[in-house]
């Protein structure tokens, strides 16, 4: 159990935070979602019975990966590599040969977790892109020290070019939709999940807070899209979990490969959601079409 749970007794933050929220959503005249109608079916029919509300899926609501945009200046933070970089690494790489690795913008694991994540990513022998920040109890935004890996792993992966580590935030949205990245393993932000489906790319959950370990388990239970390798940052993990979790999810057959077509199918159901041809419309156009006429009335 995370530890927002157990440490809930009404007085604490995350209960103080929780309550005005859903009875104020609750009052509202319906519900808008990023998420699409046909990789959500079940779910959003159990909200729809339980609000008795209209609710709209419009997702997946995502920024462009177009060569116009700039994700640096979208994302408003300091990127630790250049994106042109980051790029030439990945045109390198076999197709789907890659593990991307990132804990989203606000979130990091503990010390010995890093320890045993760079010695299973070692162990494995795949290739990976790390986005990574300081270990959980130090600045997040403050400077990287070497003692936080095995020693010599950075400059061992660097000579190798088997593993690029990426300081402070990366291109994650590139990233995903580069034909090498064959993996993502994610705090499971919802966000970092839409982003990661879209691109057709199977997940490695490692839920760290809010709602994320409720996404892991409808990636891993419901879309068969994901293999859960731990939770939070308090979490017991060994170097041979990692490996073991790695291998299943980069695997090109079993699993591995069952996990890459699902992902497929639903990457498949999020671009028809938002496809518009002729006269025809995706499902999350029509939801958005149905909400102006709907604010139109009231």
């Amino acid at each position: 159990m995370h530890r927002f749970l157990r440490e809930a007794d009404g007085t604490d933050s995350w209960s103080k935070f929780f309550p005005p929220q859903i009875a104020l959503s609750m009052k509202s005249d319906g519900w808008i979602c990023n998420t699409v109608e046909e990789i959500e079916t079940f779910g959003l029919q159990l909200l729809r019975n339980y609000l008795q509300l209209p609710v709209w899926c419009v997702g997946p609501l995502l920024p462009s990966t177009t060569k116009g945009s700039n994700s640096k200046h979208r994302a408003g933070k300091e990127s630790g590599i250049a994106l042109e970089d980051c790029i030439e690494w990945l045109d390198l790489k076999e197709e789907n040969s890659v593990l991307y690795i990132s804990f989203g913008s606000q979130n990091t694991i503990s010390s010995s977790q890093m320890m045993a994540l760079a010695e299973g990513l070692e162990e494995s022998e795949k290739l990976f892109i790390w986005v990574i920040r300081p270990p959980f109890g130090f600045d997040m935004h403050g400077e990287f020290k070497a003692e936080w890996l095995p020693e010599g792993f950075e400059e061992r992966m660097k000579h190798s070019k088997r593993g690029l580590l990426v300081h402070k935030w990366g291109p994650q949205l590139e990233i995903l939709s580069h034909k090498s990245t064959g993996a993502f393993l994610s705090h499971c932000g919802w966000n970092s999940v839409l982003e990661s489906l879209s691109n057709g790319v199977p997940i490695i959950g490692w839920p760290l807070a809010a709602e994320q370990a409720y996404n892991a388990k409808m990636l891993v239970e419901e879309m068969g899209v994901s293999v859960e390798l731990t939770r939070t940052v308090e979490s017991l993990i060994s170097k041979e979990d990692v490996k073991r979790v790695i291998e299943i999810v980069m695997d090109k057959e079993g699993k591995g490969k069952e996990m890459k077509e699902k992902a497929n199918e639903i990457a498949v159901h999020m671009r028809k959601a938002t496809l518009e041809k002729g006269e025809e419309k995706g499902s999350s156009l029509r939801a958005m079409d149905d909400f102006v006429r709907t604010i139109l009335q009231i």
